[in-house]
């Protein structure tokens, strides 16, 4: 689990090719996978539940198999669990604020979590409301971090993150509300990762 909160990532991370394998080997199986990020010791999160989901694409649009993705959030009320936040004592303490999950045979990924508030900077600085997300796999020269962001208004937002990013490709940061992929009574939010290739996703230097 992530022992403290990301620093904000300001240089795109260019994947050079061809890929090299995190190794030596890659393992099928996780034992630790944790997908629901909404109970913690005993208690339920605060906030509107969702479903966080998506395919993770290779070049033309090739399914990844067995990728690992990783989230680490704030809370509903856009604190993070973790002590380096100014506000870490009133954190939700039903709320884990990390998960992993895999993707399965037609590449997609699915979480549990709540639709995170607006988290401050140490600095005070206030972000959009985000998910942190980080990806594993067979085939990439180190892990991928980048960022999933929520907004009604996409176009009118302003992150120290979001802002080092092209405004063409901005949006790709986005997550969509997709009423197609709800499950279990949770309205889900589409963010598919693109690792290479047309509109690749854009990745940041962690």
């Amino acid at each position: 689990m992530p022992t403290s909160i990301p620093t904000p990532m300001t240089t795109p991370l260019l994947v050079p090719t061809p890929y090299v394998t995190i190794g030596p080997f890659f393992p099928w199986e996780f034992s630790d996978l944790h997908y629901d990020l909404t109970e913690c010791n005993g208690q339920r999160a605060r906030g509107e539940r969702i479903l966080l989901t998506g395919r993770v694409l290779e070049l033309g649009g090739k399914p990844t198999v067995n990728t690992i993705v990783e989230i680490w959030q704030p809370d509903a009320n856009g604190i993070f669990r973790n002590p380096l936040d100014p506000r870490f004592t009133q954190a939700d303490p039903g709320f884990f604020g990390w998960g992993r999950a895999r993707t399965n045979g037609e590449a997609w990924y699915r979480f549990i979590t709540v639709k995170p508030g607006a988290s401050r900077e140490e600095d005070g600085t206030v972000r959009c409301p985000h998910a942190n997300v980080m990806i594993l796999a067979v085939g990439i020269t180190r892990n991928l971090v980048t960022a999933v962001f929520f907004s009604d208004t996409p176009d009118s937002v302003s992150d120290p993150v979001l802002n080092c990013v092209a405004a063409p490709d901005r949006r790709k940061l986005f997550a969509v509300r997709d009423a197609s992929l709800d499950a279990e009574g949770l309205p889900a939010y589409r963010f598919d990762l693109i690792l290479r290739g047309e509109n690749e996703t854009p990745f940041f230097l962690d």
